[in-house]
Formats: C-alpha cells, structure tokens, sequence
C-alpha cells in the first residue's frame, strides 16, 4: 500500500471513530441534561437536531428522501473517491479524499442507525442560525477545503 493510501485510510478510521463517539456522548449527555447546552452564551452551544436530508439539512423538507437512497448516493461517491484516491499523488488530495469519506461513512451510519443524521453543533448570532452540524460534516468541509486547496495551488508548487 501506498504512503498516501496508509494516510487517507488513517484519517478516514479516525474521523469515522471521532465521528461516531462524539456522537454518542453528546446524545447521551444531552438526553440526560436536556435539549439544549449553552456553550458561549450567545454564540454556540449543543442541541439535538436529527437531519434527515443531506449536508446542512438540505433535501430535509416535507418528503426528504429516503436514508437508504442517501446511503446509497454516499457509498457511491466513497467509491468513487477512492478509485480517485487510487490514481493520485498529490498528499493534500490524498487526506482530502480520507476527510471526506470518512464524514460520509459517519454520516451513512447514522442513517443506518436512527433513520437520520446526528446534529449537534449549532452556532448562531442572535436570531441567525448556521445549520447544525457534526464532526462528519466538518471532516467533509474540511477534506473538499484541501482538494480545492491542492486543485488550485498543488500544481504550481510542484511546477519545475
């Protein structure tokens, strides 16, 4: 196995296991304190938000589609970036590929699970909300970050 493949599967393992320990902490403890946690006043805090549709809620309205469908889409796309992951050389490409399907195995699972997805980080100011999220979106946030990072600078720091 390639360097870079040992490096993406790694972060792929670590960011399924974050992902998925966060989540069961945070649910227990806040099924037992309550819905609602105050982190900084104003700002952040931990809440429990089930999603049922795809990142940041989107497709979630009256008829979201169904959890096994988005499973289905996001094996598919595992399986596409990992035949991605098979042909490249680039390192930020490389860990980005791993972020990302590492959030969507987290995410994947939670549908298997529950029938939706885990939220539970919610920032806001005022009355102005960014979506919940959780520790697989921010891995996908994160990992599609370095490949467009990597798509636009990769090239010309490896130029002659």
């Amino acid at each position: 196995m390639r360097p870079i493949d040992r490096q993406a599967m790694i972060l792929v393992l670590l960011t399924v296991l974050a992902d998925q320990i966060s989540k069961q902490l945070l649910l227990t403890h806040l099924l037992e304190v309550g819905k609602v946690v105050p982190v900084i006043d104003g700002f952040f805090r931990l809440v429990i938000v089930w999603n049922r549709g795809v990142s940041f809620g989107l497709l979630g309205g009256d008829t979201p589609l169904p959890p096994w469908f988005l499973s289905a889409v996001a094996i598919a796309v595992c399986i596409g970036l990992f035949l991605w992951l098979r042909r490249t050389d680039h390192r930020l490409t490389g860990w980005g590929i791993g972020l990302v399907m590492g959030g969507a195995i987290g995410n994947v699972i939670d549908r298997a699970r529950w029938g939706a997805v885990f939220d539970f980080a919610d920032f806001h100011i005022g009355h102005w909300h960014w979506p919940a999220f959780n520790v697989a979106d921010s891995a996908i946030v994160v990992g599609v970050g370095l490949m467009l990072i990597d798509s636009l600078v990769g090239d010309k720091q490896r130029a002659p």
